[in-house]
Order: C-alpha cells, then sequence, then structure tokens
C-alpha cells in the first residue's frame, strides 16, 4: 500500500455529496441505508492541543482548513477573520503523495449492486506521520464557518499548529497539504485560528481536511464480504491498530508543544461509545488550599457541591411558558413536584420576581428539593444602591429561609454583559454577605469560561466565592456534535477546576435547544439531539450539573438560531 492512500480515501469520499452524514455522531461512513460497516465508523475528527509559545511574528496568512475543536461557546470567543470565496469549498481531487504508508480509511466504490468482497490489508507505521484527512460538517443554507485551530490562552502570546491546507492549482486540481501556522493571540481568550467561511443555497454536507497523526505501530483493516443495494455505493472501513505503546481505535491528534507556560488542556479526539476515549489530560497536582469552609450553615456547606444521580439540579423561572406572565401558587407547587418526581435534588432560580422564592421556596420545602438562589444583574447597573438590587437583596434578606439554600449565586452573566466590572461584582457580593449574615453558606458567580480566563476576573472574584460557577452551553462551540456534549462540558469544567485555587467548578447552566431553524456548525437543534445531548452530558458530569430548562419560554425572541425559545427539558426527563 502507497502513501497517497490519503489521497484516495478524500477523493473516494468526496464523490457524493450524500456519502456522507454527520449530523449525528455515530452514523457510518458511507451513503444512507447501507447494510453493514466493519469496526469504528467515526467521520468526525477534532484536533485540540496547548499553543506553542514562541518569539512574536505576524501571523502567516495562509489560506487553510483545519480541523474543529473543543472550545468555549462562539458567543464568548474570538474568531480569527479568514474568508473564503462565498459558494461551497472545493473539493480536492488530488493531494499531496505522502513519503510514509497511513492507515487512512480504506474506500471502495462499489458501482452496481451485489456481494463484494474487501480483502484484508496491513499498513506498518515506522515514525509518527501527520497527513491529511477528510471530515464534513452538515450545514443548512447560510453562511457558515467551518475549520479552524481552536485553542485558549491565559496571556497575551504568539501560538503555532498544525493546520491542512487546501489549495487549487493552475491546472484546476485541488490539493490539501498540512503546514504549521502562526497568530498572534493578543489577550487571554479563547482563539479559532483560520476557519474557513462558506455560503450554501441549500442543506448539504460540507467537506474539508483535517491534519491527524498516526503512531508508529502495525495497523489492519480486516476482509469484509458486503451485499450492496444501490448504485455508486461508498464503503469505508478503518483500520484498528497494534504494536504500539497505548494503542487506540482513532489516531491521536497533533499536538503542539509548550515551550514557555502551560495553557488549559482540551479535549483530544472524540470517539464513538464502542471505541476507548481518551480523556482530558490532567495536570500534574501541586498542594494547594481546601476551599474555604465555614461554620456549616443550615444549608449544610461542606466544601462541596453534587449530588448522587446523574441530574443533580435544573434551572426554573415561575413564568407563564407563552406569555412571560406570572404563574400562580399552584402551577409552581406543580411544577415543583414534577421536578421532584423527575429525581432532581435541587432548583436554581435567578431572582426575587414573580414572588419567586415565597412561592418556589414553599414548593420546594413542601417535596424535599433545596434551592440555588440568585441575585440578577440588569443593565441598570452593578452598584448595590441601584433600586432593583436593593430590592432584591431587601426581598432575599427578609425571606431567609436559609435552611432551603445549597448556594447563592451573584449575577448571571453580568461580566460577559458588561452589566459589572470584576471589582464592581466583587463589592457586590460582599455587599450581599453584609445583608444576609444569617446565612453562612457558600456564594459564587455565573460567567462563560473565557470571563474566568480573564486575570483581572479571577483576581477580583475567586477570594470572595466559594466555588468557581460557569454556565457551560456546548450548542454554541459549532463543532460540537449533540452526542459529545458530555465531553466539552467535562473538559470545560477540568479547565475551570484550575482557576480559583483549591475551589472546585459548578455548571451552573447547561442544555440544548429541543427546537430552533437552523444550526451552528455541527450543532444541530431539534428533540432527538436535545435527547443525545442530554445523555452525554448525565453520564460524563450530571451529578455536578444544573440542567437549562424545566420548560420552554415562547415570550423570549428566536434568537439567530431560532432557539432560545426551545431549551425545556421537562419532557425528556420525564421520560427516563
Amino acid at each position: 500500500m502507497k502513501g497517497g492512500i490519503a489521497a484516495a480515501a478524500f477523493a473516494a469520499m468526496v464523490s457524493s455529496a450524500t456519502a456522507l452524514n454527520h449530523r449525528h455522531a455515530h452514523a457510518g461512513l458511507h451513503k444512507k441505508n447501507v447494510a453493514e460497516t466493519c469496526g469504528c465508523t467515526t467521520i468526525y475528527t477534532y484536533i485540540t492541543g496547548e499553543p506553542t509559545l514562541v518569539p512574536n511574528h505576524p501571523p502567516k496568512t495562509t489560506e487553510s482548513s483545519s480541523s474543529s475543536a473543543v472550545v468555549t461557546p462562539s458567543s464568548s470567543s474570538v474568531e480569527v477573520p479568514f474568508t473564503t470565496p462565498e459558494t461551497l469549498l472545493p473539493l480536492p481531487t488530488t493531494s499531496e503523495e505522502v513519503k510514509h504508508p497511513v492507515p487512512t480509511p480504506e474506500v471502495t466504490t462499489c458501482p452496481t449492486p451485489g456481494t463484494y468482497t474487501i480483502p484484508a490489508t496491513t499498513v506498518t507505521v515506522d515514525e509518527t506521520t501527520t497527513v491529511c484527512v477528510p471530515t464534513s460538517v452538515h450545514v443548512v443554507p447560510g453562511t457558515h464557518t467551518v475549520g479552524g485551530v481552536t485553542t485558549v490562552v491565559v496571556e497575551a502570546t504568539t501560538v503555532t499548529c498544525p493546520v491542512a491546507t487546501v489549495t487549487t492549482q493552475p491546472d484546476g486540481a485541488v490539493t490539501s497539504t498540512i503546514v504549521q501556522t502562526e497568530y498572534v493571540c493578543p489577550s487571554a481568550g479563547t482563539y479559532t485560528i483560520n476557519p474557513i467561511t462558506t455560503t450554501v443555497t441549500e442543506e448539504c454536507d460540507v467537506e474539508f481536511p483535517v491534519p491527524t497523526s498516526y503512531n508508529p505501530g502495525t495497523y489492519t483493516a480486516p476482509e469484509q464480504v458486503i451485499t450492496v443495494t444501490e448504485t455508486d455505493f461508498v464503503y469505508v472501513c478503518p483500520y484498528t491498530s497494534s504494536g504500539l505503546p497505548e494503542p487506540t481505535k482513532v489516531p491521536e491528534a497533533p499536538k503542539a508543544e509548550v515551550t514557555k507556560a502551560e495553557s488549559p488542556k482540551e479535549t483530544k479526539v472524540e470517539t464513538p461509545k464502542e471505541t476507548k476515549v481518551e480523556e482530558p489530560k490532567e495536570e500534574e497536582e501541586t498542594e494547594v488550599k481546601e476551599p474555604k469552609k465555614e461554620t456549616p450553615s443550615k444549608g449544610h456547606f461542606d466544601g462541596s457541591f453534587g449530588g448522587s444521580g446523574d441530574h443533580y439540579g435544573i434551572t426554573y423561572t415561575p413564568f407563564e411558558e407563552t406569555t412571560g406572565e406570572c404563574k400562580s401558587a399552584s402551577r409552581v407547587d406543580s411544577d415543583i413536584q414534577e421536578i421532584k418526581n423527575d429525581g432532581f435534588q435541587v432548583v436554581r432560580v435567578y431572582s426575587t420576581d414573580c414572588d419567586t422564592l415565597p412561592s418556589v421556596g414553599a414548593a420546594c420545602k413542601k417535596h424535599g428539593l433545596q434551592m440555588l438562589i440568585g441575585l440578577f444583574v440588569k443593565e441598570t447597573g452593578c452598584s448595590p444602591d441601584t433600586p432593583e438590587i436593593k430590592e432584591q437583596i431587601d426581598a432575599i434578606s427578609e425571606w431567609a429561609q436559609w435552611d432551603l439554600v445549597k448556594l447563592f449565586i451573584v449575577g448571571n452573566e453580568s461580566i460577559m454583559n458588561g452589566f459589572c466590572t470584576p471589582g464592581e461584582l466583587a463589592t457586590l457580593i460582599k455587599t450581599v454577605k453584609s445583608k444576609c449574615p444569617d446565612y453562612t453558606g457558600p456564594y459564587t458567580i455565573a460567567e462563560t469560561l473565557d470571563q474566568w480566563l480573564d486575570p483581572s476576573v479571577a483576581g477580583a472574584i475567586c477570594d470572595e466565592v466559594d466555588f468557581t460557577g460557569a454556565n457551560i452551553h456546548p450548542f454554541f462551540n459549532e463543532a460540537n456534535l449533540a452526542k459529545l456534549a458530555g465531553k466539552f462540558v467535562k473538559g470545560q469544567l477540568a479547565i475551570l477546576d484550575k482557576i480559583c485555587k483549591g475551589k472546585q467548578a459548578v455548571n451552573l447552566e447547561c442544555g440544548w435547544p429541543n427546537n430552533g431553524s437552523r444550526c451552528k456548525g455541527q450543532a444541530c437543534p431539534g428533540t432527538s439531539q436535545q435527547a443525545d445531548a442530554l445523555q452525554s452530558i448525565r453520564e460524563e458530569c450530571g451529578d455536578r450539573t444544573v440542567f437549562f430548562s424545566f420548560g420552554n419560554d415562547a415570550w423570549k425572541e428566536p434568537g439567530e438560531y431560532g432557539c432560545e425559545q426551545f431549551w425545556g427539558s421537562k419532557d425528556y426527563f420525564a421520560s427516563l
């Protein structure tokens, strides 16, 4: 077998737009309605890794298409500008010759119905080799950004990473090669380097290459006998490996080397459920201080958060789902009973609107649930003297049912929305503590990961909170398939766990829309997608997650993806 197998695989896989279906993570590497596949059938690749810190050179402007990576939601990340003509991506017809044989998936095209025997094949890799391997994204009509390498940095620096480039030759041939590219990150944050922008007029799969690395070892594709019932059937069979130090069914993604400072690590390669998944690598443990432990309150704070089972908490607002009007106390009681019956242990509320604390508190006490209460900051300001804030603080201190309170959350994405500076929010937390002296339980805030990575946020807030509270929404990362949502959330929590030394991260808002008008990259809304995502989150970190939300909110604006009204998950949890 020659090194050009990567080109053969790519050419065969892009010969038909219907050959690949990426809307669901574990669809086969072939057309729909196929009878057989062998071994691992995943058709997506995530490439991640820490940036390599190098001398501060200007960024290269090479046209490139690179792999998708697990990142923070796009609403709070930076895309490095990169565009292509407003058309479908050109599909490579050739690829740069690879010097070493590599075990890219074997592709067979069956032109007519019948029975085909695909012979066994063995490839031996003598040294670590990186080649272009195809992947695709299922998109709906519109303009989309695909590919790109995403990285998180904690300070201004220059990163370098491998990307797969697509180049059109004068004769019309399209080649895919791998190059190293650099980008100057001007400040701490999340950056997507060299994505590709494309516009499509109908729902389809957009194909593009990604760099994939194969370690030394022997890879085999077994003999297969398949029965084909349609014309131009594309069958793909991946290799399995042997003789590797740590064999995996999906090759490990290339990693950039760190030469200056460590950055948070992310999930590297996602695989189907039936394969072994490489978990995010934890940094070497160092001696840390224990979380601040105060005298146990009536809320029973012991420095830990979470509970038994795989769906710890859920968010709840006492608003009618269609009109946004306040629900009656009896309706609230019925909802809380349903939440209890669905197996939840805590309910998160955001403010004191609609008599939230008296009505929800009474229902929680009746049905044996605890509460995560909140003080909501709006655009009117972050000062404790702001009328809306003062009214909430007074209402909370007067209510004072501290035996029901598991956690006090001050602000919800108030830094991200520009309503508070980190210093202002820290002052507000101190004020709340002084106004509620009988509550001795834990405090936190709710922000996104990129806000917590800002040193000014951690510097101002960490000493005032007991947990690193975050809202983690995998849907808004366009690289995420619903079935991989839990891996993404777990990776975000691993980063958050290290931000406030000795303090655990808390996932305070996390879900997936059950409906919407369009996908965000590979993240598509829908009932089945919501079920896949919530199951994945439950399996990976449901015991430390507050799911969003109990009901739909038809009174909200639909938003860019037409999904803001459809985050209700009560039907899913009632079906368990």
